[in-house]
């Protein structure tokens, strides 16, 4: 048997050949794994050897030889194939392992030149594993560290691969050889090429969304079924996904997600991680019912829940902090679907043990990755895909611009801020009312914004919440002034919004009449 290995990156590779090795399996090989393997004090042919051909062109060109390509496309059952191999003197090759230049590590780098993308675009590399894994019966194909102990365990055990692994590997490699042309792919259709600067220290200028857009996921899951029972549904998670994000939730304990716990439980993570206070967020139907910072989780919790208690029922509860035993009595005492939380005591998991059904997922948010977002959103539509960039943008207290005569209180200023954070994850149009660091009222995904007002003061008096002195964020300008006097006459006293109406003027002569206080953000937050 003769096993070919050419990697870029070499973690493992000595160990692997260190076990084929022993199993009497042949090595050939290139390059710098030539080199390290025989520092190593192992027996290797090197591929120029059995070409009768040198590495050339700096490496660019040593594979690409029909004694390389034929031992690994030759079919061992068709003898038409076995005798073109003997009549060449080419031998099989019946293990490849083969990982590629780091083109995506390469093009990551803040300054890479195009030279240094180009360069790192493996030629050879692709070539070889598409050939293996084209021939998946006779040939195993490795493109990943995680596959060597896999590989060395079925060939001691065995003496050969089952159909079974060289298929799942084939598979992997034809995966892997999708996404790096896919990056390739990606990286150049944003180049914005200045032919007049070209040099080898040239770093082009990039657009945000690419000529052609490569997008690669995995699958996570089957799902039970998706929005609706007749639907199928599937979870598929980034390649890489981004530290604290959902994709990276350990569930502890539940039934199994389904396709709207995981619409909801995304709405309820994004939201709560945007505060650096302890938070709860209670969603329900990707709309957060039940927002508020406090002392603890549990007073956070119960705040929250004061909302909209109703609507909670059945809801998705996210913590931005451990869950502890009180914060677990209490949760536990009402059904929920899903909660979420950085950590659970060991305390709380024991009490979550009675609520079997109850799923737990803890992600893990180091704080510098707490306000990690995607960057570029996507949305299906009929034949295409709607991209945009994320909506990252993060208020800060010197961006209010205060229109009104009366200007905010400093108590006013942070429940403003507060509740132009939570206007930003209610489905538009968005009214929400705040005041103590918890929502008293949110009106959601209305045609009307008067009519997102009007619901939002009547979810108070059904909570039997006083809506006198809040906060009011619109996620949109007021068009007309009657929107504003909607939640001045159900007790608000001072408002955040982005402004920009034609009739701006005519909204902050009301503000002034009605005597509230009136601060513009300059930034709208629509949520469709």
């Amino acid at each position: 048997m003769n096993a070919l290995l050419s990697v870029s990156d070499k973690t493992g590779i000595v160990e692997l050949a260190q076990g084929l090795h022993a199993m009497g399996i042949r090595l050939l090989s290139t390059g710098g794994t030539a080199k390290l393997l025989q520092e190593a004090g192992l027996p290797v042919t090197e591929v120029s050897e059995v070409t009768q051909s040198p590495e050339m062109l700096d490496g660019r060109v040593k594979t690409l030889h029909p004694k390389v390509h034929g031992g690994l496309l030759a079919r061992r059952d068709l003898p038409v194939h076995m005798a073109a191999l003997k009549e060449h003197g080419i031998d099989t090759i019946d293990l490849l392992v083969v990982n590629l230049y780091p083109f995506e590590e390469t093009v990551a780098k803040v300054g890479c030149t195009l030279a240094d993308a180009i360069e790192n675009i493996d030629i050879g590399g692709p070539a070889m594993v598409r050939s293996a894994a084209k021939n998946w019966k006779d040939v195993g194909v490795l493109t990943h560290v995680d596959q060597y102990p896999a590989v060395l365990a079925e060939l001691q055990e065995h003496g050969k691969l089952s159909d079974t692994l060289r298929f799942a590997l084939a598979t992997a490699a034809f995966n892997r050889i999708a996404q790096y042309d896919g990056a390739i792919s990606n990286y150049l259709s944003s180049v914005q090429l200045d032919a007049d600067k070209l040099s080898e220290d040239y770093v082009p200028a990039m657009a945000v969304f690419p000529a052609q857009a490569n997008m690669f996921t995995v699958k996570a899951q089957d799902l039970r079924y998706g929005e609706n029972s007749h639907q199928q549904a599937a979870w598929y998670c980034d390649l890489n996904p981004a530290v604290g994000s959902l994709a990276t939730s350990v569930q502890l304990q539940g039934k199994e997600l389904s396709y709207n716990n995981i619409a909801d439980a995304d709405a309820a993570w994004e939201c709560v991680k945007s505060f650096e206070d302890t938070a709860c967020v209670i969603v329900k139907h990707a709309n957060p019912c039940g927002v508020a910072v406090g002392a603890s989780a549990l007073q956070a919790y119960s705040k929250a829940l004061q909302t909209d208690p109703t609507s909670a029922f059945g809801g998705i509860i996210a913590f931005n902090r451990p869950v502890d035993k009180a914060t677990a009595e209490a949760v536990s005492s009402q059904f929920v679907e899903v909660v979420m939380a950085t950590a659970f005591s060991a305390e709380a998991l024991d009490i979550f043990k009675a609520k079997v059904n109850v799923r737990l997922l803890q992600i893990a948010l180091p704080e510098e990755y707490a306000h990690v977002r995607n960057e570029i959103e996507t949305r299906r539509v009929g034949s295409g895909l709607l991209m945009q960039t994320a909506d990252n943008h993060i208020l800060q207290l010197a961006d209010l611009k205060i229109v009104t005569t009366l200007q905010p209180t400093p108590e006013q200023l942070q429940d403003l801020m507060f509740a132009w954070k939570v206007a930003q994850y209610v489905k538009s149009n968005a009214i929400v009312f705040c005041k103590d660091g918890m929502t008293m009222g949110v009106g959601a995904g209305q045609m009307s914004r008067l009519d997102s007002a009007r619901i939002a003061s009547i979810k108070a008096q059904h909570a039997n919440l006083s809506l006198n002195g809040t906060a009011v964020a619109s996620d949109a300008f007021f068009p007309f002034r009657d929107g504003l006097d909607v939640v001045v006459d159900a007790g608000a006293t001072c408002v955040i919004q982005p402004g920009g109406s034609m009739r701006d003027q005519e909204v902050i002569d009301a503000a002034n009449e009605r005597g509230v206080a009136m601060v513009f953000t300059g930034v709208r937050h629509f949520r469709h």
